[in-house]
């Protein structure tokens, strides 16, 4: 059965919701004249490192909602589930440079990474100091030892806010890139999926999964998981993925994290905060401590049923960079209260 989208001609899907964001933002971010880039008003800033993320749509609010003070200085915005062009990144880029570098950050897929490499390479030629950091916490797709293969995915949100808080205190471009990789490198990430997702140019499911099984290791775009299992409750769900993700850096007692529920897109908050119960008692019984929680749909597959865990650990350099206060139209942290306020 096909699924109904309140959309208009599906070709112009990405155009227009590019437009339509840019609009309910207007004061704080614009779009690129040519191509689908949003960027931050008065961008570029004069010796501060510019962030560049970006992607394929279909995962809002990722990546164009974390543009903003704080977070990213621009976004690439592709088509659905596809890459965005060299063109699109080339003019990003270009947008953002202040004269201390540009910092290309976003998800390790095939795609991406051709495209992105080709805006570095020409942005470079022209002299402006580029590098890339890939985000690769997705456990399911590679084996350990072999991290550099994994797919980037749901710890994308609190790795832009720890970058864009680096460049804003005006550092180094080595500096952001290291802080940056520091979060990825303590970054793992796991979900399941309880249904498909479909595509505006079709309308049909991606692919096959009946109502009484889930998949978990599901990639966004239908990538195959590592296990196909029957329905289960949510209590038994994450009793079978927290205990992969703390064994795949793994983490040990008295680390600290940052914990991330992420729902697909047509996941309820009810559901997300069931599984966060059940993550906060078994990170008590393992010794690990929750230093932040973020529950949400930060990364999401259209209308995909499911749910994903991530646990970044932070030390006391990472605390500082994600406390630190950011305003994008998604994601927002306020200045800490003094006490008694």
């Amino acid at each position: 059965m096909g699924m109904k989208k309140l959309i208009n001609d599906p070709r112009n899907v990405v155009q227009e919701l590019v437009e339509g964001f840019v609009l309910a933002n207007e004061r704080t971010l614009s779009r690129h004249p040519r191509v689908n880039a949003v960027i931050r008003r008065g961008a570029p800033f004069a010796g501060k490192v510019g962030v560049v993320v970006g992607g394929g749509a279909g995962h809002e609010p990722l990546f164009l909602e974390y543009v903003g003070r704080g977070m990213a200085d621009a976004e690439a915005h592709g088509q659905i589930f596809a890459a965005p062009s060299p063109s699109v990144v080339y003019e990003a880029i270009r947008a953002v440079d202040g004269g201390a570098g540009v910092v290309l950050l976003y998800n390790n897929y095939a795609g991406d990474v051709l495209n992105f490499d080709a805006a570095q390479e020409k942005a470079r030629s022209e002299g402006i100091d580029v590098r890339t950091v890939l985000v690769n916490d997705e456990i399911a797709s590679a084996p350990r030892g072999k991290e550099e293969e994994r797919r980037g995915t749901t710890a994308d949100h609190v790795v832009i806010k720890v970058a864009g808080a680096a460049a804003g205190r005006m550092l180094s471009i080595d500096e952001v890139v290291r802080v940056t990789r520091k979060a990825i490198e303590g970054s793992r990430s796991l979900g399941v999926a309880l249904s498909s997702c479909t595509l505006p140019a079709t309308g049909r499911e991606i692919f096959d999964l009946p109502d009484d099984q889930m998949e978990v290791g599901m990639g966004l775009h239908g990538e195959p998981g590592v296990e196909r299992t029957g329905l289960m409750s949510a209590d038994a769900t994450v009793e079978k993925i927290v205990p992969r993700i703390v064994e795949d850096l793994p983490y040990r007692r008295g680390d600290e994290i940052v914990l991330i529920v992420n729902g697909y897109g047509a996941t309820t908050r009810m559901e997300l905060l069931i599984v966060n119960r059940k993550i906060r008692a078994m990170l008590a019984e393992l010794g690990i401590r929750v230093y932040g929680t973020e529950i949400g749909e930060f990364c999401t597959s259209q209308e995909m049923k499911g749910a994903s865990i991530t646990f970044i650990r932070v030390d006391a350099e990472l605390k500082a960079l994600y406390d630190e206060p950011c305003d994008s139209a998604f994601y927002r942290k306020l200045a800490p209260e003094a006490p008694g306020t």
